[in-house]
């Protein structure tokens, strides 16, 4: 088995994703998260290099055609990309690699590295959702209608990839022991494991 352990995590918005994938890279030394490339222009706080690269349409041409993308996808009109050093940086450390992405995104990852492990990030409820989305108050009533139907539509691409692990996030402590949970299993999965020579 290859080495490193490459893991999606997969999310309708407002579940929480990206607070436990940074909180699980923080948690384990020397594990990589990787932060995606966009053309989109910053939003609010974020920042260049923690949210995303920001870049431009050029330059990300430049470096989808350099190969510098595991998967690419447009959205709403902006490139997005994974970057594959990120997946070779885990392979040669041996180390954890966590990917914040969509389903189709993970997808790709997973046609391309067959052990890549993908857990979707759930709402105890689509009503529990939507009462996250307006509790931060942050868009319309139509925005959230929106963000609903792609919740719907993202959970069936998940179920229907087969997503291998299923976390409901109805409270983050015991949401993050199930992924450090998830972790701690891959890492003792038959073949990542280096065994003393006698015993191999």
């Amino acid at each position: 088995m290859p080495s490193g352990i490459l893991l999606i995590l997969s999310a309708p918005s407002g579940t929480g994703k990206t607070t436990l994938a940074r909180r699980l890279c923080a948690s384990n030394a020397g594990s990589i998260f990787s932060i995606s490339y966009t053309t989109r222009a910053p939003r609010g706080a974020e920042c260049d290099g923690i949210d995303y690269h920001f870049v431009s349409p050029a330059r990300f041409d430049e470096m989808a055609a350099a190969g510098a993308f595991v998967e690419s996808a447009q959205v709403h009109g902006h490139q997005y990309g994974t970057p594959r050093e990120v997946i070779e940086r885990a392979r040669q450390s041996g180390q954890l690699a966590v990917f914040d992405i969509d389903v189709q995104g993970g997808e790709a990852i997973k046609q391309q590295h067959p052990d890549t492990v993908r857990a979707l990030i759930l709402p105890p409820s689509l009503a529990e959702l939507e009462r996250r989305l307006r509790a931060r108050s942050t868009d319309d009533d139509a925005t959230i209608r929106r963000r609903l139907h792609v919740a719907r539509i993202e959970i069936r691409l998940a179920r229907a990839a087969g997503y291998e692990y299923w976390v409901v996030n109805e409270e983050i402590e015991r949401a993050y022991a199930d992924l450090e949970a998830i972790v701690r299993a891959e890492k003792c999965r038959a073949g990542r494991r280096a065994l003393a020579a006698d015993l191999g």
